[in-house]
């Protein structure tokens, strides 16, 4: 029964995402003059349809995606379709909207993605007792992290090896991105910026064989007002963009194992134990997928969004975009190789479940 209904949980997860990505270029496509023929949720066969107006909706027997089907959206400048061709003739078609438009309609479901991810941690933010500082306030008795050229209580921590810290989540983040349990820190201590080199923390093997920092400190809580919960909200997200963004990074560059990528079935696990735990775990775990999601998205690799975006950068550049059929092949390569990767993810995913 507990498979059933992490089973379920997952596919109501992913189709709320779903629904909110496509959302957001289903709402910017009308705002736009676009035409919009079908909205759909999941792929494959109709389960359910209905519309009588311009645009259909439907839902689809495979919880793996949805679309938002646009007159034009693949640069046909003539159609056999009589009301494709009607709205060619009324420039209500994709092609035919400026560049921003294009843009702005690409761009939306990520952007949408997103948002949801803001509003879910806000949520959260809103729930907690108390949200955390930057400012040191204790160290655990086998701290090594509190030396004599190391960190010191009072010590409010600016950036972590080179990178700004905002809030408390973005020293955890900022931890669990470093590889060899030394790590570069500008505090601010007696009103003056201190900067601090290799500072040493105990570390341990994971399960995946890489390394990883045990925090062996804590800091103060800051007073929860509304503005201190909408800041917190605020970097919160984007600490998890910068650590999205990292992620991959290091994949590309090696870093980090492919065994460490989780496809949809692992997801699914994850939603399913942090569900397990409480509300505000399964809620904070829906919103670093949705904004895993929505920077994926934007990513500038064919078929995704963000490549779709690569094509009109380079029509605006050179005035005249790619002939559709380079286009269309070089999207339908790029899906290719995202369905493959999916397809290894996920057997390396079942392969972990035993």
């Amino acid at each position: 029964m507990q498979i059933v209904w992490t089973i379920l949980l997952g596919i109501f997860v992913f189709g709320l995402m779903v629904f909110v990505h496509e959302f957001g270029h289903f709402i910017c496509a009308k705002l736009s003059g676009v035409k919009v023929t079908e909205f759909a949720i999941g792929m494959g066969p109709k389960l359910l349809k209905w519309g009588k107006g311009e645009t259909r909706y439907s839902i689809r027997a495979f919880p793996i995606g949805g679309f938002v089907s646009m007159v034009g959206e693949d640069g046909e400048e003539a159609s056999d379709d009589s009301e494709a061709a009607s709205a060619i003739e009324q420039g209500r078609a994709f092609y035919q909207k400026p560049i921003w438009k294009r843009m702005v309609i690409l761009v939306a479901g990520a952007f949408m993605n997103l948002l949801l991810g803001f509003v879910l941690l806000l949520i959260v933010v809103s729930m907690k007792s108390a949200i955390a500082s930057r400012t040191i306030s204790y160290f655990d008795d086998a701290a090594v992290s509190n030396g004599d050229n190391g960190l010191r209580l009072g010590d409010e921590i600016l950036s972590l090896n080179g990178k700004a810290v905002h809030i408390g989540n973005d020293i955890s983040y900022g931890l669990i991105r470093d590889q060899d349990g030394f790590v570069d820190f500008k505090v601010l201590r007696d009103g003056q910026e201190v900067v601090l080199t290799d500072v040493p923390f105990q570390t341990y093997q994971t399960e995946d064989g890489s390394q990883s920092i045990i925090l062996d400190f804590k800091v103060e809580p800051l007073e929860k007002n509304f503005f201190t919960v909408l800041r917190e909200s605020f970097y919160w997200t984007f600490s998890i963009v910068d650590l999205v963004w990292g992620s991959v990074i290091d994949i590309v560059t090696g870093n980090f194992a492919f065994n460490q990528l989780s496809g949809p079935i692992g997801v699914v696990t994850v939603i399913g134990e942090a569900a397990a735990v409480s509300l505000d775990s399964l809620m904070i775990m829906i919103g670093m997928i949705t904004i895993n999601i929505g920077v994926f998205n934007l990513l500038p690799f064919p078929a995704l969004d963000g490549g779709r975006v690569i094509f009109l950068l380079i029509e605006l550049i050179f005035r005249r975009p790619v002939p559709h059929k380079v286009e269309n092949i070089i999207n339908l390569a790029g899906l290719g190789l995202l369905m493959l990767l999916m397809i290894v993810v996920s057997i390396s995913d079942v392969i972990k479940l035993f």
